[in-house]
């Protein structure tokens, strides 16, 4: 499965735009990590953009371990070819799967989900609804206000950066950092984002 697949499956299956730009968000971290440990990007991205594709559909309040959301997307990603260790990544990404986390790829990706989500929703109340001035300290504040985008788990933040084992500051500057170069694509970054 090479990206425009990916994107494919993620158009068929999702029409919501905030959720979209999730999965874009986790991709452009997720490519930024395989840099950093030496891993292929595109099989990377890949994972992160298609890790939520089925939420829409099947969301899964229940948190049953081998229904709907991941594992009925899981399913089709299997069907359409995408390797064991992809899909054991992105089952993992949902605790309630069981899945242990055994890879780098699936550790990075539970890592960026919910951060992604949060460093999107902390740019939107930007005055530059924009990655470019969001600071390390400014997102540590916001995670401290439970008000504040109050559906992010915090704990599985901070269990995301230590099962990567990077500190909680650097992996919240490096997620930032791969968001700055995403934001065209997320629809963030005020009169640059026009193009996208």
């Amino acid at each position: 499965m090479d990206r425009a697949d990916a994107l494919a499956l993620v158009e068929e299956h999702t029409s919501s735009p905030s959720l979209r730009q999730h999965m874009f968000a986790v991709e452009a971290a997720m490519r930024a990590y395989a840099r950093r440990y030496g891993e292929d990007p595109d099989t990377w991205g890949v994972v992160g953009l298609v890790h939520d594709f089925d939420y829409e559909r099947y969301p899964n309040p229940g948190q049953l371990a081998d229904e709907e959301h991941p594992a009925w997307g899981v399913r089709v990603l299997r069907a359409r070819g995408l390797p064991e260790p992809c899909c054991q990544a992105v089952l993992g990404h949902a605790s309630y799967t069981g899945v242990t986390r055994a890879t780098r790829m699936a550790k990075a990706l539970f890592a960026v989900d919910e951060l992604a989500g949060f460093l999107v929703a902390c740019a939107l109340v930007r005055p530059s609804r924009s990655f470019g001035d969001l600071e390390v300290a400014s997102v540590k504040k916001k995670l401290k206000d439970r008000a504040f985008a109050r559906a992010v788990s915090r704990e599985d933040i901070a269990l995301g950066a230590a099962e990567l084992e990077v500190p909680l500051e650097e992996h919240i500057a490096f997620v930032i950092a791969a968001l700055r170069e995403a934001e065209p694509l997320l629809g963030l970054g005020g009169p640059r984002a026009s193009g996208a």
